[in-house]
């Protein structure tokens, strides 16, 4: 079975917690509870990639009008440097288009440097901005 970028469905629920987990992007939410607002505000921009009919990565887009976000971008360490994050990335930049998205907006750690290299490599640049965020609830 080819590579295949679809939307989340339930059931990939527990190999997405596990790949979010080997990926180390589970520090500061509940994921469950990241998933289940993601279902409720824009279920179709919760993408996963598949391939051989394994979910090997995932991407939560965001727009509201301004600007897009990419959150949660995450391929399995297995399958990294594989073109597989590339992909996904050129169909979230491909949606945000579509919407008329002017400019995508992400995060990443700064001690993430192989991270900052990838969006670097796909034309991303990292900006003189300050990052400020506060929590809504206490997952």
């Amino acid at each position: 079975m080819p590579l295949a970028i679809r939307p989340y469905r339930v059931a990939d629920e527990p190999v997405v917690l596990a790949l979010w987990h080997d990926c180390g992007l589970q520090n500061w939410e509940d994921p469950r509870k990241s998933i289940a607002r993601k279902r409720r505000d824009s279920a179709d921009s919760f993408l996963v990639v598949e391939l051989d009919g394994a979910v090997i990565a995932t991407c939560m887009i965001g727009y509201e009008g301004h600007r897009g976000w990419i959150n949660l971008l995450a391929v399995a360490p297995a399958h990294q440097r594989g073109g597989h994050g590339r992909a996904l990335m050129a169909e979230a930049e491909r949606i945000l288009r579509e919407a008329g998205c002017a400019k995508i907006n992400l995060q990443v750690r700064a001690t993430n440097r192989k991270v900052i290299a990838f969006y670097k490599r796909l034309g991303f640049a990292v900006e003189n901005l300050v990052h400020l965020g506060k929590r809504l609830t206490d997952d």
